[in-house]
C-alpha cells in the first residue's frame, strides 16, 4: 500500500510561482512512475505532467514551459514547480503513483491552488 500526500497549495497572484510536493510512504518509490494531474469543479480530472522512474518527465502541452516535474528517491517525493501561473491554473492537484508492471493506481488528496489578483 502506498499514500501519497501533496502539500505546497495555496493562493497565489497572477504570473507568480508555486512548488507543490507529494510524499509517498512505502519502499517502492524508485520503481513507480509519478505524475501530477489537475481538476476543477467544471472539468475533468487532467494530466499535468508524468514523471517517470526511469526517463524524463512529460509534460501536456499547456504546462509546457511553465511547469517543471522532478523527483528525489532518496525523500520519496515529487515535485511541481509551477511558474507563471495564470487563473485558468486554478484547481485541485492531484499527486499520482503507480509501480511499474503493475495495475495499482495511486492518488493522493489533492492541494488546492488558486491564482488569484
Amino acid at each position: 500500500q502506498v499514500v501519497l500526500v501533496e502539500s505546497g497549495g495555496g493562493l497565489v497572484q497572477p504570473g507568480g510561482s508555486l512548488r507543490l510536493s507529494c510524499a509517498a510512504s512505502g519502499s517502492a518509490f524508485s520503481y513507480m512512475d509519478m505524475g501530477w494531474y489537475r481538476q476543477t469543479p467544471a472539468n475533468e480530472r487532467e494530466r499535468v505532467a508524468t514523471i517517470y522512474s526511469d526517463s524524463e518527465p512529460n509534460y501536456v502541452d499547456f504546462a509546457k514551459g511553465r511547469f517543471t516535474a522532478s523527483r528525489d528517491n532518496g525523500k520519496k517525493t515529487v515535485y511541481l514547480q509551477m511558474n507563471n501561473l495564470k487563473t485558468e491554473d486554478t484547481a485541485v492537484y492531484y499527486c499520482w503513483g503507480r509501480v511499474r508492471g503493475l495495475k495499482a493506481n495511486y492518488w493522493g488528496n489533492g492541494t488546492l491552488v488558486t491564482v488569484s489578483s
